[in-house]
């Protein structure tokens, strides 16, 4: 028995020393401080569970019960807490107040374990009982802390319920982080406070080690309400699911907006479309044939003069009609176009959406593949798409922006009856847990070609 249980002790270790290095490289992007506190109880665990490893090898004494017992009984659940503290609190003070209590619980408790002298030393290769050990003053120490430790996770746990409720997100995230950890903290608690076999106590390690790790890698909403327009109930695939912050990841370049196709020559048919459109003020001048250059008409330049007459007042084309293409063509096809004047204010009817996701953790490359794909699908075959980029966060690794305008809401429409948007509807949802969606208004714009990678 003694060797299933350093078994399981030193696989719960290494979980727990892989599970406090993912924290500390999160806590260089991300220094909230319930992630300090579940990384100093992380760290804890780790430390128990290794101590626990080593006894039931080489056998246990006082300095290995004190490790075990420092870590174990006391700083584990007791940093959980405060963890709990921070992440519920909506206001300076109540955070203030749980690191002042944790730090100072921490130093004379932490203090008293250590110098307090042991009623026996002699302790064996198995997993010594704490009231069989420890003297009358550590004894009733831990009992305080374990009390208060119990206490303050019940109430996070009523306090996260209550938010749920009526909260957002947030709240939604906080109730599950709370739900996981509440249940492993009061097991380790009852554990580590009354008799109960070594191999139950050191299982119940593990799983707490597990549980800091599960809710603090699983990504939870990185959104504020109060910068955010949501629009749960226009798509099924935007409902959302809960995320938090995420850690970094490459930011993938956008894929260039295309360019303007080249203009061509006015002619009758344009002359007439703007005719029926109405709403639009017709440029005459513009469309107005430009005089002829001076020369004859040898083929190499199409001057569009007339013909040498008799008369002696030679006939000239009317330049104050329209250039329709039916005289003179030759004219119309080697003047140049001219600049149609206007105000540089994007058309009101220009449609825009903002869609943020949240995605799961290990699944950016797959989802940058695929948003790639449906870029280039939306480059080659979407001309009233004016822009279509896919974004990735610095600050937050697991989160990618999509950044759209359409021509109009019916060119929006065209647009999600394509096949590969369809395709990245489908395949998306296996990889996204939040969908945030904002509609944008463009007040003003310049969109010219991204610059490309060259290999």
């Amino acid at each position: 028995m003694e060797i299933l249980v350093a078994v399981i002790a030193l696989a719960g270790a290494l979980l727990a020393a892989v599970a406090t290095g993912a924290l500390i490289r999160r806590l260089r992007d991300d220094p909230e401080g319930w992630l300090i506190a579940w990384t100093v109880s992380a760290a804890a665990l780790c430390l128990s569970l290794g101590v626990i490893g080593i006894g039931h090898f080489l056998g246990f004494g006082s300095v290995t019960f004190r490790i075990y017992q420092v870590t174990g009984s006391l700083l584990a659940p007791l940093w959980l807490a405060v963890g709990l503290i921070q992440l519920l609190a909506d206001k300076v003070p109540p955070r203030f107040l749980a690191w002042l209590f944790g730090i100072a619980l921490t130093i004379v408790a932490g203090a008293i374990l250590v110098f307090d002298p042991l009623k026996t030393t002699d302790l064996g290769k198995s997993l010594p009982s704490a009231a069989n050990v420890w003297g009358l003053i550590p004894d009733k120490l831990l009992l305080g802390v374990h009390a208060i430790d119990g206490l303050i996770l019940v109430v996070c746990l009523v306090i996260a319920g209550l938010k749920w409720r009526s909260g957002d997100e947030y709240d939604t995230d906080n109730l599950h982080a709370a739900l996981v950890l509440v249940p492993s903290s009061l097991a380790l608690v009852g554990a580590m406070r009354f008799t109960v076999p070594p191999l139950f106590t050191t299982a119940l390690l593990a799983v707490a080690a597990a549980a800091i790790w599960y809710t603090v890698l699983r990504p939870l909403a990185p959104y504020d309400d109060e910068d955010e327009d949501d629009f749960d109930t226009q798509q099924e695939d935007r409902g959302h699911q809960p995320g938090r912050r995420a850690m970094p990841e490459p930011v993938p370049a956008p894929e260039p907006v295309p360019a303007a196709p080249p203009r061509r020559s006015p002619g009758l048919g344009d002359l007439v479309a703007e005719y029926r459109a109405g709403d639009q003020q017709v440029d005459y001048a513009a469309r107005m044939t430009a005089p002829p250059e001076s020369g004859p008409a040898t083929g190499y330049i199409m001057n569009g003069a007339p013909p040498p007459r008799v008369d002696p007042v030679p006939q000239r084309p009317d330049y104050a009609m329209p250039g329709t293409g039916a005289v003179y063509p030759g004219a119309e096809l080697f003047t140049p176009s001219q600049p149609q004047p206007g105000s540089g204010k994007p058309s009101p009817s220009i449609f825009g959406l903002l869609t943020v996701f949240t995605i799961m953790d290990g699944a950016g490359e797959a989802f940058d593949r695929l948003a790639e794909a449906t870029v280039e699908s939306v480059r080659r075959g979407e001309p009233d798409t004016l822009v279509y980029a896919c974004h990735a966060v610095k600050s937050a690794p697991l989160q990618r922006i999509v950044y759209e305008l359409y021509r109009d809401e019916v060119a929006y429409r065209d647009h999600q009856r394509q096949p590969h948007v369809e395709r990245f509807v489908n395949e998306r949802q296996a990889m996204v847990l939040a969908t945030n969606v904002i509609e944008l208004n463009v007040n003003a714009a310049k969109v010219v070609p991204l610059p490309t990678a060259m290999y």
